[in-house]
């Protein structure tokens, strides 16, 4: 597997051998030279900008001089490939409308151009001499060192050499002696390189470009993605209740309506039999598909909202229900189908495996959530896990950042409990 960054690439075998010195050479030297130009740069601005700013026209200069952060940190993006091959993107948002003032109000309001600045600024100011500083005492003192036989050579004439400009050599093994020394400490200046420019990649990426940034981002598509889904889904539904509702069933209403006529028309005998079973049948299966449509998505949830769907809910139950509803308007339609669906499995589950005599549904809305619990007196001992059919709602209610709780102690009683974060989209008079 080959190593993403040149920190990794130091804790295998070969560094010394490999790219990634030189990597790390490229990118604390364009750092010195990049950060030096920033520093030029920026107190230029600064300068040319205050000293025209009592005419006014400085102002725009000092805009760009706060701006100054965004190419800086561009270039740095670019140089971070030297060191580290995980992509740095660019966070910054578009704007939403295109144009010279959208692009300039998005940015100055943006926390990432002021952390960009900042970086500029460190850059300018103590970073890239402190490259140039490591460059210097990692690489051109060793290699001044491994030069001492040859500057003894020719500068020196054969007799003597000097060593960092400190120290006089004489005789050849000495020579030798220190360019052996400059070989060693080239090797841990290698080394000592490769820590300074992972060192500087991890700190403008801190400033620039967070690694969890990229997890943050993921998490928050994700969320994104998943409410897009369950809209979609509810869309789905809608449009399958509709069209079943429209079509299937408008052509069953007809079929049941001819065969009652013809039914009526026809002498008694084997047809008029046949006639009765054949009405009596299609007026089982449009009982079926209305019974079906109203499991897709009651009308009356899409048409009146929650509180009525739940009192209908209520009254097709097989156990006697008392609903408490207090909703003064409309939420948004998320929000209704999830509640309701949660409602109506919980009294489907109190009707089927709780034994109780009666259940109660209440609830409201207050401090901008919607509160519903469903208690029933029967025998306790529920598991949401057991099959009932809740977890996938509690995954409904969790993409809505909601919160479904179930408490059913053996010997009862039962309680559902469901939170969903919501506003009102319309208010009732």
């Amino acid at each position: 597997m080959h190593p993403r960054n040149v920190w990794q690439a130091m804790s295998g075998p070969g560094f010394l051998l490999s790219a990634w010195p030189w990597r790390a050479v490229a990118h604390l030297v364009t750092g010195a030279v990049a950060g030096a130009v920033t520093l030029v740069g920026i107190v230029a601005a600064a300068t040319v900008a205050g000293v025209l700013a009592v005419v006014v026209v400085g102002l725009p200069l000092l805009v760009l001089t706060v701006l100054a952060g965004i190419p800086v940190a561009h270039l740095e993006r670019y140089r971070l490939r030297l060191v580290d091959r995980d992509p740095a993107p660019d966070r910054h948002r578009r704007p939403a409308v295109p144009g010279l003032w959208p692009w300039l109000t998005t940015r100055l309001r943006e926390r990432l151009t002021w952390r960009e600045l900042g970086h500029a600024l460190l850059f300018a100011g103590l970073l890239w001499p402190m490259d140039a500083v490591v460059v210097t005492a990692a690489l051109a003192t060793p290699l001044s060192m491994v030069a001492t036989p040859l500057l003894m050579a020719t500068v020196g004439g054969g007799e003597e050499a000097k060593v960092l400009k400190t120290w006089t050599v004489t005789t050849w093994p000495t020579a030798f002696g220190a360019a052996l020394l400059g070989l060693l400490l080239l090797a841990l200046g290698g080394y000592a390189l490769g820590l300074a420019a992972g060192a500087r990649a991890e700190l403008t990426r801190v400033l620039i470009a967070p690694r969890d940034g990229d997890l943050g981002a993921r998490v928050v598509e994700l969320t994104r993605s998943r409410v897009r889904l369950v809209d979609a889904f509810e869309s789905e539904r809608r449009r399958i209740e509709r069209d079943l509702h429209d079509g299937a069933q408008q052509r069953l209403v007809a079929l049941t309506m001819a065969l009652g006529l013809a039914r009526l028309d026809a002498p008694p005998g084997p047809l008029a039999d046949q006639l009765a079973k054949a009405h009596g049948e299609a007026g089982k299966a449009l009982e079926e598909l209305r019974e079906l449509i109203h499991g897709i998505h009651p009308k009356v949830l899409a048409d009146y909202g929650l509180a009525a769907a739940v009192a209908d809910a209520a009254d097709r139950s097989a156990v006697p229900v008392d609903v408490t509803l207090e909703l003064a308007g409309r939420l948004p339609q998320a929000v209704e189908a999830a509640a309701y669906f949660v409602v109506r499995e919980a009294l489907a589950n109190v009707g089927r495996h709780s034994g109780a005599d009666r259940a109660e549904v209440t609830g409201g809305h207050l401090d901008g959530r919607l509160f519903l619990e469903v208690r029933d007196d029967g025998r306790g001992g529920a598991d949401a896990a057991a099959g009932s059919g809740l977890t996938g709602l509690a995954d409904r209610v969790s993409v809505l950042d909601g919160r479904l709780s179930l408490s059913s102690p053996p010997g009862g009683p039962t309680l559902l409990r469901v939170e969903i974060p919501c506003e009102w989209t319309e208010r009732f008079a």
